[in-house]
């Protein structure tokens, strides 16, 4: 039993045996409208556009034809080359950005520069990829004249500018998409990885060397063993799961010409549907949903562990730790000098003017401000910044309402339950949008007209609610049982609990936030699909700028270094409650 103060007076609280969250837990009415928000979402637009689907994959005009759609997809001419292109970035990715990662947080950690570093890894996580791809696209122009790294490419091979390598040509473009995915990935495992290692209590190798262990058994007994090997398998699974949306760096980064070369299915399925709803389309959708969802189960199967998770015991603060030794210093601090050469070349280019940035590098000339000047006086891009600063305001500000709604009755289910709609939830956050693109613009037909303001924030909605559920859900159920008691004890309405609750999750809370925020405002792929003449968001905006990229490339250098400003200020300030709360929250 417990005792506490009840208005000033003392109160006993039977909770023998084992804490039941059930106390907490709303009436089966409260209950039922707080999920129904959430299940109208995902089950229109959702559940319902996958089905959709899956059933266009095996029938023509409601008729049954089996798999005649999968034989004529995967017989098309190229098909085999792009299924394959993208089982090499769902494998070859993960694992450099998950080595990466762990190679520059061990190396980052306990230095003087090491929180600077991480400071300068992280910058490019929260650029959205259409920036990412203009910033590559610069870098890796064919005219050495213009593009730094195949400027440098050239001298190092000792061959003339006439034949300088093409690092955006057939033969090494999928590896320049890579290389721009990988720097702007590896700060988030660098970060995931950073606090794994922080929470290995330092005891643990005190007492493998105790027993005569070495380095190799202090990594793999006292590290890996308990707990990064789990973390590895998250960040793997994570970035594989990214890899799925390369959507916007192909079609920005890559030369018309040789798109086809780089193809991936998140790009063909796009040229061969769009966002209209036929058998072949399907047909490949169907089997990349089932890849992507299929992979991210078995991921999830790997790391799970008991729910409600189990309390953690207070444990001691750890104690000092070494600092890295030299080389690995210095591979901290190439590393960070590296990550800031494509972020030099964006600013560098955005501050020479339109003929300048055509014509020759921005080494070559002197810096000016009349691109920043002509789009400061412009008015396109202000209401592009506007409409998107509103889209993703009123997003954000809906999935959070709707996911702490849902996350609340959520947390406190336990057994196979729990365990069932924490997977459904995560296959539901992984699910490619291009795959039901057509379905979803059925549903929109039918309560919104499609391309309108209202109808692109819907989609942005749930395709943000389940991960924001699943976060908050988690983040929920870790709370100690004295904070569920006192918050039920201090509410008088269930609201009045989950408020309580959630200002005890505040790190869970910011981050989905900033999170939703940052990916509505980076997004380029549900714009293209879904918005129309006048609900046109910025990643659309700047893509649409691209097709003339050379004779307009320091205009749109400046745009995305407008367009990045607030994502990366959002990032970096709440970098802490985002680690915090994906770790707490998210990893499960």
């Amino acid at each position: 039993m417990s005792q506490v103060r009840v208005l000033g007076e003392l109160a006993v609280l039977d909770d023998v045996g084992p804490p039941r969250r059930g106390r907490a837990y709303p009436a089966a009415g409260a209950t039922s409208a707080l999920l129904l928000p959430a299940a109208v979402l995902l089950g229109g637009l959702v559940l319902w556009p996958v089905l959709r689907t899956m059933h266009a994959s095996v029938t023509t005009d409601g008729r049954w034809v089996g798999a005649e759609h999968f034989r004529t997809a995967l017989a098309a001419p190229g098909t085999g080359a792009v299924v394959g292109r993208t089982v090499l970035w769902a494998l070859l990715v993960p694992a450099v950005v998950t080595a990466l990662g762990y190679l520059l947080a061990a190396a980052s950690r306990r230095s003087q520069e090491g929180g600077l570093v991480r400071l300068i890894l992280l910058v490019p996580v929260a650029l959205p990829l259409v920036v990412t791809g203009v910033t590559f696209r610069l870098m890796y122009d064919p005219d050495p004249r213009r593009g730094l790294a195949t400027l440098v490419a050239a001298r190092l091979t000792g061959r003339s500018y006439d034949d300088a390598p093409q690092l955006l040509g057939p033969g090494l473009v999928t590896v320049a998409l890579m290389s721009a995915f990988v720097w702007a990935w590896v700060g988030l495992a660098v970060l995931v990885f950073r606090s794994a290692l922080d929470a290995v209590p330092s005891s643990l190798a005190d007492a493998v060397r105790a027993y005569g262990g070495g380095r190799r058994h202090v990594l793999w007994d006292a590290q890996w063993r308990p707990l990064l090997l789990r973390t590895t398998a998250v960040v793997f699974a994570l970035v594989a799961v990214g890899t799925s949306r390369t959507f916007d760096l192909i079609l920005v980064m890559t030369p018309g010409s040789v798109r086809d070369e780089a193809s991936v299915l998140a790009l063909r399925i796009w040229q061969t549907s769009g966002g209209t709803t036929t058998g072949d389309g399907a047909a490949l959708g169907v089997v990349w949903l089932v890849a992507v969802v299929g992979g991210i189960m078995v991921a999830a199967l790997f790391v799970r562990q008991a729910w409600p998770p189990p309390r953690a015991e207070a444990t001691p603060e750890p104690g000092p730790v070494a600092p890295p030794r030299r080389v690995f210093r210095l591979l901290a601090a190439g590393a960070a000098i590296a990550w800031l050469v494509p972020l030099g070349v964006l600013v560098a280019t955005s501050a020479h003017g339109r003929v300048d940035a055509a014509a020759r590098g921005w080494w070559s000339a002197p810096p000016n401000d009349e691109s920043y000047r002509n789009l400061v006086t412009g008015t396109e891009l202000w209401h592009t910044l506007g409409f998107t600063l509103l889209l993703a305001s009123a997003v954000t500000a809906t999935v959070l309402v709707v996911a702490l709604l849902a996350a609340y009755p959520l947390a406190w289910l336990t057994g196979p339950a729990a365990q069932a709609t924490g997977l459904v939830l995560l296959a539901a956050s992984v699910v490619p949008i291009q795959v039901i693109a057509g379905p979803v613009n059925e549903v929109l037909g039918l309560v919104l007209s499609s391309g309108t303001a209202q109808g692109l924030a819907l989609v942005h909605i749930a395709l943000g609610v389940p991960f924001a559920v699943l976060v908050l859900r988690n983040a929920f159920a870790d709370l100690p049982v004295e904070q569920v008691r006192d918050a039920r004890l201090g509410g008088r309405r269930w609201w009045h609990t989950l408020r309580r609750l959630a200002r005890h999750n505040l790190s869970a809370v910011v981050a989905v936030s900033v999170l939703e925020f940052v990916q509505v405002w980076n997004d380029l792929v549900v714009g293209r699909l879904f918005s129309g003449p006048g609900a046109s968001p910025l990643g659309p905006f700047l893509a649409e700028q691209t097709r003339s990229f050379v004779s307009n490339s320091g205009a749109l250098a400046a745009s995305s270094v407008l367009a990045s400003v607030l994502p990366v200020v959002l990032v970096v300030l709440s970098r802490r409650h985002l680690v915090a709360g994906l770790v707490s929250g998210g990893v499960r």
